[in-house]
């Protein structure tokens, strides 16, 4: 078990990570999904509730991980200019995907595939980068979303 510096949302059963820099729009990126459902290139609508906002607990339970939230900021998103907010939360969820947070200029139009994948504790997920600045960031992440699904990633 182990604490990181990371935002979690969950689309169903399956968690999202958000990983990146102080103020690289992990909150916002969060508040963004679950504001409103989107389909990015799915057919199906997705929208998104929070696990975890600046701190996620990750637990590797029979070679699966699953992400939770600390218990003093459960259920809280910070909102920039407004401050902490309380929303419904998910107590617990498998993670399936890890989206690094990064400026545009730094990710490769056409990734190399050894690049989209990570290990954590042992166990490998599918990794993306993502400038969540974007006004497209969301429907990007629901694409590879709906793209993983396909293929059978999760």
């Amino acid at each position: 078990m182990s604490s990181i510096h990371a935002n979690c949302i969950a689309f169903g059963s399956f968690g999202v990570l958000l990983r990146g820099e102080p103020g690289s729009g992990k909150s916002s990126l969060s508040l963004r999904l679950i504001d409103s459902e989107g389909f990015g290139l799915g057919e199906r609508a997705m929208r998104a509730r929070l696990v975890a906002d600046d701190q996620v607990i990750i637990q590797n339970k029979s070679s699966k991980l699953y992400a939770s939230p600390p218990q003093a900021i459960a259920g809280k998103l910070e909102v920039r200019g407004l401050g902490i907010v309380n929303i419904k939360y998910r107590k617990s969820v498998e993670l399936k995907l890890v989206m690094d947070l990064q400026e545009a200029k730094s990710i490769s139009r056409l990734p190399d595939p050894a690049d989209m994948q990570i290990e954590i504790q042992g166990v490998t997920l599918p990794r993306l980068l993502l400038d969540a600045s974007q006004p497209d960031a969301p429907a990007k992440l629901r694409t590879a979303v709906a793209h993983l699904r396909k293929h059978g990633k999760f």
